[in-house]
């Protein structure tokens, strides 16, 4: 499976943004997708997962009501809806593919290449 995160850009604090995550592939449906962010000298850290049908959801707590994840197995997408932007929220996001529920990042099986979200204050 191949990841093609997008999405990202420039929003002032208070905006959205959506990210999206395309995967090629024929199994995108097996496998849980998850978010990761890194902020400039910070370490990687997990946003949401979502499972493999969508039924279940898990985020952190600092965004959680603030951000969504969706995916449309159709597609081959996983969307992340981003409101409410904080200064914080600046880092580079990852999208990630996992046939585990919450695992750590080392059991992530393929990662996109990342885009850049920054929040001006």
């Amino acid at each position: 499976v191949q990841l093609q995160a997008s999405g990202g850009g420039l929003v002032q604090a208070g905006g959205s943004l959506r990210l999206s995550c395309a995967a090629n592939g024929r199994t995108f449906s097996s496998y849980g997708m998850g978010w990761f962010r890194q902020a400039p000298g910070k370490e990687r850290e997990f946003v949401v997962h979502i499972s493999w049908n969508g039924d279940n959801t898990y985020y952190t707590e600092s965004v959680k009501g603030r951000f969504t994840i969706s995916r449309d197995n159709a597609k081959n997408t996983v969307y992340l809806q981003m409101n409410s932007l904080k200064s914080e929220d600046t880092a580079v996001y990852y999208c990630a593919a996992s046939r585990s529920w919450l695992v750590p990042p080392t059991r992530y099986d393929y990662w996109g290449q990342g885009t850049l979200v920054t929040v001006s204050s």
